[in-house]
């Protein structure tokens, strides 16, 4: 007895190791598939292959520790170690023993790439190239879920909290991006907690104990395993509708998806919330659109303005004590720009000294969610969902890309005198508090230069021209090998040290001064005129990618200043606007700047030179008047609304359809018949299988087990039938009977014409709410649909128990003994 109670010991642990060993490898097909929703994130698929691994070394370790039935927390770490090996191989294996074991050099290198990996996703806007830092990142946080769901779900048998840590690598790009994940990413970890649940759910009947077994048990069923039965087919029909409601709800309900199902219900479509806009920094591909090789045409414009100001994209107005970037920005529908005119440019009262329009045609290339303006700006004609930040006057999309697109802009032209300037009195406290604020994390020596600079300054005006001086006098030099500034430390290094950078060092720190000369300050973004060419039009190449500062001034609001060199040693396009230009060089007839050519990238625009880009400028409409242009004043057509009620009316139809279809199909089978008998079989089961589902359409009560002749009696009595409709069912009846049972059917010509005529029968016999139903949701068609679905849970099912028993159930279990 000792013995065989040893022996079914024995077999009842190997069973639970077997089991054991099943979910772990369900715990890793879960994540994996979970991790799917990582794709948004990354320009390439590479990080995929890297997750992998490391659940792979995550899984097999902590197998090996559930081997040894040693305690949970044993269970993590050795996960954990196991992922470190991983990472160590995979990341640092020149400075680790052997190159497999990890050394405190290797484990050194691993968490500097962990620091870099850190600060390049925290610079880079999604999608982030996928260098080594950022790989290893994203390796780490896989194998961390990895772990996680590995000690919940198969050590401690809790597989329902194993969906926070999963859930916890779809909630990253969720919170940093503006689209949505794609649906098929979502069902495809949505399929892979559910195999998991179900999983857990097959071993925990299991651990039960032996089943007893009834005749009405199937044959070819798995003697040691219970069947779930019914009860297993509702749970996966309850997990499928829980599957399509999680990626419907989200669609449909507003202010969850940004665009809604189709564009519908979602706030970027009109929705009633309010949205946030971010962007992580809009600063971080200024130097890149600097140097590249190419100069590749940004966008082209006609302006009725001579000499164009400006074309501005951001304004940044929150400096965090390392960077310069905007403040969140929260959108709702009152934002939208269509056919309406933009609020009124902030602080601005002075006169303007005349109006400007502008057509602009952007490259198809160009990758912007913010269109480029000369400020302030008072109309913007465009199509598309395009909105307006009241405060900056930023014109940006939540869903819609500038690339490819023409629009007009209707400006104002501020040109405030030096007097107007110098005679203007203090910012209200609002404007103070805010654009004058300054992390205590700044250095002293900040203010302390800037106020020996401007020291002999007596009016906020003067003391933004001796700073602007200051940058221009010579002593700073233009430079593209400056690295980009990244923390407050690299911009004292510019001011005091190497006094070499680019327009953003330049920029960043005459702003930074001025706010800690109180006068209110922010960085400004976006492109220079560029140059003219042949035809009138103003090309901007990237090359012209520029920033500046801005400052604010009571009466007139914001107005720009140029601190960076411009001309052959500076930024080329730069200008000086006629306000700014200090007293010695605004002598009559001299230009507000010296502009040439750049010295950096000295590449000809004019059309048809050698060097010149090979991708054209599109060009933008004529303009004739200065004041005659409104742009597109056309109505949007609603696309995703229309194709929303184009799906939802679709998928209404479809049952109605469905049914004609057979119907049709029915009598297009009978026609394409060969010979007379044939085609009079056919129509005799085509009669009775049209007068079937005629009567289940219509909710009059049919019995399968009866006879044709029986059910042609008892039709005839219930709906109380006579004449034309009695004669055509008693036909249909006696056709299908003799079909079944007779060499021929006889003659059947009549057939089609008195199914017809019985269907308009039950119609009649029925009430309003009936036939509607019978038309639009047919019983008959509803129920293949039921069994339909039916057959792919159990397919479902039979995938389940050949996961874990290695044997496919071709039948499925009986209702009843044979």
């Amino acid at each position: 007895m000792t013995r065989g109670r040893d022996r079914r010991s024995d077999g009842e642990r190997a069973g639970a190791n077997e089991m054991r060993g099943q979910m772990t490898i369900v715990a890793a097909v879960a994540t994996l598939c979970g991790s799917i929703g990582l794709y948004p994130l990354f320009v390439s698929g590479g990080w995929f292959w890297s997750g992998l691994g490391a659940v792979a070394a995550v899984s097999g370790a902590g197998a090996l520790v559930r081997r040894y039935r040693l305690p949970a927390l044993v269970n993590l770490a050795g996960g954990l170690a196991a992922l470190h090996v991983y990472v160590t191989i995979v990341y640092a294996s020149d400075r680790a023993f052997l190159g497999i074991i990890p050394t405190p050099a290797s484990s050194m290198r691993v968490a500097e790439l962990v620091g870099e990996g850190w600060q390049a996703a925290n610079t880079y806007a999604a999608p982030v190239p996928l260098i080594p830092a950022i790989s290893l990142l994203t390796t780490l946080g896989i194998g961390l879920v990895a772990a996680l769901v590995d000690l919940l779900a198969v050590r401690l048998r809790r597989a329902a909290p194993a969906g926070l840590p999963l859930l916890a690598m779809y909630s990253v790009p969720a919170a940093i991006r503006e689209e949505s994940i794609s649906w098929l990413a979502f069902a495809i970890g949505a399929a892979g907690y559910l195999w998991l649940l179900l999983a857990d759910a097959r071993v925990q009947v299991t651990s039960w104990g032996r089943p007893v077994f009834t005749s009405r048990w199937s044959e070819d069923a798995p003697r040691d395993q219970a069947s779930s039965g019914a009860l297993v087919l509702t749970g996966r029909r309850i997990g499928v509708t829980a599957v399509m409601a999680a990626l419907l709800l989200p669609s449909l309900v507003p202010g969850i998806q940004p665009k809604g199902f189709f564009g519908v219900g979602g706030t970027g479509e009109g929705g009633r919330g309010a949205r946030t806009v971010t962007t992580l920094d809009p600063l971080v591909s200024l130097k890149r659109e600097l140097t590249r090789t190419d100069d590749a045409v940004v966008l082209t414009f006609r302006s009725t303005e001579p000499q164009p100001d400006y074309l501005r994209l951001y304004a940044l107005d929150r400096f965090d004590g390392d960077r310069w970037t905007y403040s969140e920005l929260s959108s709702g529908p009152r934002d939208k720009i269509k056919d309406r005119d933009l609020p009124a440019a902030p602080g601005l009262t002075l006169p303007a000294a005349g109006r400007t329009t502008t057509k602009v045609a952007i490259g198809d290339r160009v990758d912007l969610k913010f269109l480029p303006l000369p400020y302030p700006p008072t109309r913007v004609d465009i199509d598309g969902d395009w909105r307006v930040h009241s405060e900056s006057l930023m014109v940006y999309s939540l869903r819609d890309a500038a690339g490819g697109r023409d629009y007009t802009v209707n400006s104002l032209k501020v040109a405030p005198s030096a007097a107007q300037l110098d005679a203007t009195g203090p910012a209200s406290p609002q404007v103070l508090g805010q654009f004058t604020r300054v992390p205590s994390t700044v250095p002293d020596r900040v203010r302390e230069i800037a106020e020996n600079v401007t020291k002999s300054a007596t009016s906020p005006y003067q003391k933004a021209m001796l700073l602007q001086e200051w940058f221009t006098n010579g002593q700073f030099v233009y430079s593209l090998e400056a690295p980009p500034p990244k923390r407050v430390s690299d911009l004292m290094d510019f001011l005091e040290t190497t006094k070499a950078g680019y327009c953003e060092q330049f920029a960043a720190a005459m702003a930074l001064m001025a706010r800690e000369l109180k006068i209110p300050a922010r960085v400004a973004m976006g492109y220079t005129p560029g140059t003219p060419d042949a035809n009138g039009n103003w090309v901007v190449r990237s090359r012209d990618t520029h920033a500046w500062p801005e400052l604010y001034f009571a009466g007139i609001g914001w107005v720009r200043f140029e601190p960076t060199p411009s001309g052959a040693t500076g930024q080329g396009t730069a200008t000086i606007p006629q306000y700014a230009v200090p007293a010695a060089a605004a002598a009559p007839g001299l230009p507000s700047s010296p502009t040439g050519s750049d010295s950096v990238v000295p590449t000809p625009t004019t059309p048809g030179s050698p060097g010149a880009a090979v991708q054209r400028p599109r060009d933008p409409d004529n303009i004739t008047t200065p004041t005659g242009v409104s742009g597109s004043t056309g109505t949007q057509v609603p696309y995703g609304l229309i194709a929303g009620a184009g799906v939802a009316l679709l998928l209404l139809l479809t049952p109605m359809t469905t049914r004609l279809l057979t119907r049709r199909r029915r009598w297009a089978q009978v026609a394409g018949d060969a010979t007379d008998d044939v085609r009079s079989t056919h129509a005799a089961r085509a009669a009775w299988a049209e007068l079937r589902a005629d009567a289940i359409d219509y909710r009059v009560d049919w019995r399968a087990a009866e006879s044709p002749r029986a059910v042609a009696k008892r039709l005839a009595r219930q709906l109380n039938l006579g004449g034309t409709a009695a004669d055509a069912l008693t036909r249909i009846a006696m056709a299908e009977e003799r079909a079944r049972y007779a060499p021929s059917p006889g003659q059947t010509q009549t057939l089609r014409a008195d199914s017809r005529l019985m269907r308009k029968t039950f119609a009649a016999a029925g009430n309003r709410r009936t036939r509607v139903r019978a038309r639009l949701f047919p019983a008959s068609t509803m129920a293949a649909y039921r069994a339909a679905f039916g057959r792919l849970l159990d397919v479902l099912d039979r995938f389940d128990a050949f996961a874990f028993t290695g044997r496919w159930r071709w039948r499925t279990r009986s209702s009843s003994p044979r």
